[in-house]
């Protein structure tokens, strides 16, 4: 895909809300708080989305997985527009991030742990039917 096709403005609010699994009323809001900015209008004043703008959607969907605040996304588009001096806060942000994630998945992992021992237990596999207190 070249430069002009992705910054080309195609979509309405409709199909980008389709293709990012938003709703409009999130799309509006993004670009009002400057998680999304930019969005080109058309000759009627109708916004119309790029593909680029689908791909940061997509990224801010990523983030938002992480359990990132909508605060430190705003900030993190602060940082992108405002250029490259800015990236060396940008890597912070997303090792932070990361490091979240990581420790969100370890412990998802002691859940689900948990959730396999039980299921064993009830599906009989563990001992007696005796389980204690822990219920």
């Amino acid at each position: 895909m070249t430069e002009a096709t992705i910054e080309r403005p195609r979509y309405s609010i409709g199909e980008a809300a389709e293709r990012s699994g938003l709703s409009r009323d999130t799309l509006r809001w993004y670009e009002r708080i400057g998680l999304l900015s930019s969005v080109g209008r058309d000759h009627t004043g109708k916004r119309r989305f790029t593909e680029r703008d689908l791909d940061w959607l997509q990224l801010i969907g990523r983030l938002r997985t992480t359990g990132m605040s909508v605060a430190d996304m705003v900030r993190y588009a602060e940082l992108v527009r405002a250029g490259e001096s800015t990236i060396p806060e940008r890597l912070a942000i997303f090792r932070r991030t990361r490091a979240d994630a990581l420790a969100r998945i370890e412990e998802l992992s002691q859940t689900v742990a948990v959730l396999d021992y039980k299921i064993e237990l009830y599906a009989g596999t563990v001992g007696t039917h005796c389980e204690g207190t822990t219920g």
